[in-house]
């Protein structure tokens, strides 16, 4: 396959359901768009790729992928610029991302051409979908999945990868309020903590639900071994503004999802002169940068999330309140630099967007 060559067939809805979308309440992962890309792995390659209507699928009980979390998955967003063209933000770093957790789950590389071709020719379809407004995206959800009819313990050979798309409005829609958990785990060193596997997430839905009963929004991870080092909040990476610097966990260990807007974030800081330190961060160090008055500012980064601001963090018995979002200098530029590149308002001197 190569992106000149590949050969996507298409099959076109007869009735769209685009009428399910309200621009003026747009929510996550409620509604999706009327086509999806569906591609088969057998006898070890690639079979021809199809873009159909958006439709529930058929499996066996013992798809193994239901019994074993053979399942990866990837997040991407496009926009629309202002002569109404999509843009998708960094496809090619999602798509490198994807095959890293496909390695590690024994599941087969997907080709960049099926990746990012399928992306461009699917939301090409569906650009009627991409809403226009301020804050909104249309999020692209890439998946691969094993689909093997075997109840036995071994890695599958044959899998499906799909694309499928739904219009979004804001993930958060206030600053959030964070637990520290020093209880449950996320990830070890040699685990899938790198990956974008379905069990990671998974496994995080029962803490979660403890903490959202207790009146928090999500957790800050702690490392393993000491439930010292912060890791990763939620579905997010995360950021704290310490003083006149910007520090956040580093990606060594492999505990911890090397994200996209992660990346972005620390380049676009880094070109701006601004100091950007990638190390370990003991939740003690953050509790005593607060009470010296050096905690000015905490965020998360996602696909999903964007830059998601932390009004409070909550360890133990205390609970530190950060100031208020519109004093903060670093959060607030940054969420506007990456929408301005994002929607196509200002020149991409990286490379970073995909035009449709």
């Amino acid at each position: 396959m190569s992106v000149s060559t590949i050969d996507i067939a298409v099959k076109k809805t007869t009735e769209s359901r685009i009428a399910q979308m309200d621009p003026a309440n747009i929510q996550f992962g409620k509604v999706y768009s009327d086509h999806m890309l569906v591609a088969y792995y057998e006898d070890g390659e690639w079979k021809q790729p199809e873009i159909v209507p958006f439709a529930n699928l058929s499996l066996s009980p013992a798809t193994t992928f239901i019994h074993y979390g053979q399942a990866i998955f990837e997040g991407i967003k496009a926009y629309k610029d202002a002569n109404g063209n999509p843009l998708v933000f960094r496809p090619r770093d999602n798509w490198k991302r994807m095959n890293r957790s496909a390695e590690r789950m024994a599941l087969p590389a997907v080709p960049e051409e099926l990746f990012v071709e399928g992306i461009r020719k699917l939301v090409d379809i569906d650009r009627a979908w991409v809403p226009t407004s301020e804050d909104t995206s249309l999020y692209i959800r890439p998946f691969l999945f094993a689909i093997d009819e075997f109840i036995g313990v071994r890695p599958a050979e044959k899998f499906m990868f799909m694309i499928i798309t739904s219009p979004a409005g804001p993930y958060y829609s206030k600053p959030v309020s964070i637990y520290v958990q020093d209880e449950y785990v996320r990830a070890f060193p040699g685990g899938i903590g790198f990956t974008k596997a379905a069990g990671n997430y998974g496994m995080s839905m029962y803490p979660t639900m403890k903490i959202k009963e207790m009146g928090y929004d999500q957790i800050l991870w702690t490392d393993g071994f000491e439930h010292k080092y912060v890791q990763e909040i939620g579905t997010m990476n995360v950021f704290f503004v310490l003083g006149d610097k910007v520090v956040t966990p580093d990606l060594k260990e492999g505990t911890i999802l090397a994200g996209v807007t992660r990346d972005s974030v620390i380049t676009l800081l880094r070109e701006k002169g601004t100091t950007v330190e990638e190390r370990p961060i003991a939740i003690d160090e953050l509790a005593e940068a607060y009470r010296n008055g050096q905690l000015k500012e905490a965020f998360g980064t996602g696909t999903a999330a964007s830059i998601a601001p932390i009004r409070a963090l909550t360890y133990h018995e205390e609970t530190m309140e950060l100031p208020a979002m519109e004093t903060w200098d670093v959060a607030n530029w940054l969420k506007k630099e990456l929408a301005d590149i994002r929607y196509g308002r200002k020149a991409d001197t990286h490379g970073w967007v995909l035009h449709v």
